[in-house]
């Protein structure tokens, strides 16, 4: 009868920890093993279709899961497509694209196992997959997140802008939970993909409106400033696109930040993060280290910094919803 009573009550509290676990908002490391086994390769699949056919698009997915997360957190309310009052369309999420790629990976997962995987964990394991296609580092992402009930195009208005000063900056990330060190290492995400000239009109053109003569930002290298305004002249076409990370625009690597410390940062954002002592302390301490273990160890703490943005503000458990299709509530 003891021997009995013991097992029933560990069979209760294996029970009800996994209740708990199940519901308490925890996420997990392969959430899905037992309810949609093939959930990760599935979006690895699609994911890599997408590259082989563009390979713009790892960039494109990467950027995709940064502006999903720093907007009511990391809850896919980027792909809602409700109206010009959805938050995709707000301006810091002008040129955003990946929503075909994650609708792909939607509709195939509901086909194997509707209702189970949400949209918000298919951005995370996409930009995931992304980021290892690019050459970058491979790591393990948290799923169990839910779908929000929330798009609104007001609420993006606290995004973090290529032209805030770095005391801005460091202001939002820290808001979201994110240190200085973050910041440096989730800018470096720029070192794949392309922005538009319409991003670098102030940098360019408008750097001191009040001083005659002088126009562009002194920070950047003047032997990288007429590249730059030649493909970004005054009053050109603002959707001429040009690489964030000059000369390794379609490899993630650490070329991104040794191009910060020289002067060749494309964006503004980028270039801030040399002009303050604690973020230029983190880009110098990867340059402290023999070659390989720079690289390793970027690699690690980029790895380390997107896991950590990958938490902020998830809705699990009983919040939020999971999407039937990714774009519309439901």
């Amino acid at each position: 009868m003891f021997l009995q009573s013991s097992f029933m009550g560990i069979l209760l509290v294996i029970i009800v920890t996994f209740f708990i676990r199940t519901c308490d908002g925890q996420l997990a490391f392969r959430f899905y093993a037992q309810t949609c086994p093939n959930a990760e390769s599935i979006v690895l699949s699609v994911v890599q279709d997408a590259i082989a056919r563009d390979p713009t698009v790892a960039a494109a997915l990467l950027r995709l899961h940064f502006h999903d997360c720093f907007v009511e957190g990391c809850d896919g309310s980027i792909l809602i497509d409700n109206g010009p009052t959805s938050e995709k369309r707000a301006s810091p999420h002008q040129g955003l694209r990946g929503f075909e790629e994650i609708e792909k990976a939607k509709a195939e997962l509901e086909s194997a196992c509707p209702g189970v995987v949400s949209c918000a964990d298919i951005v995370a394991l996409a930009a995931r997959d992304a980021v290892a296609l690019a050459n970058g580092p491979g790591y393990q992402v948290l799923t169990g997140r839910r779908d929000g009930r929330v798009s609104n195009i007001e609420l993006a208005a606290a995004m973090p802008d290529v032209n805030d000063s770095i005391q801005l900056l460091k202001a939002k990330f820290l808001e979201k939970g994110l240190t200085e060190k973050d910041l440096v290492l989730l800018s470096a995400a720029h070192t794949i993909g392309t922005t538009a000239c319409f991003f670098m009109n102030k940098r360019l053109h408008n750097f001191f409106p009040n001083v005659e003569g002088v126009s562009s930002d002194p920070s950047i290298n003047p032997t990288f400033l007429p590249g730059l305004e030649a493909r970004c002249p005054k009053d050109g076409d603002v959707n001429v696109r040009l690489a964030m990370d000059s000369g390794s625009e379609q490899l993630f690597d650490i070329n991104i930040l040794q191009n910060i410390r020289n002067g060749f940062a494309v964006l503004a954002s980028d270039a801030r993060l040399n002009d303050d002592e604690t973020t230029k302390s983190v880009i110098d301490s990867y340059f402290s280290l023999p070659g390989p273990l720079s690289v390793q160890a970027f690699e690690v703490d980029f790895a380390d910094s997107i896991v950590k943005m990958g938490r902020i503000g998830v809705k699990t458990g009983f919040q939020g919803e999971i999407r039937r299709v990714c774009s519309s509530f439901n």
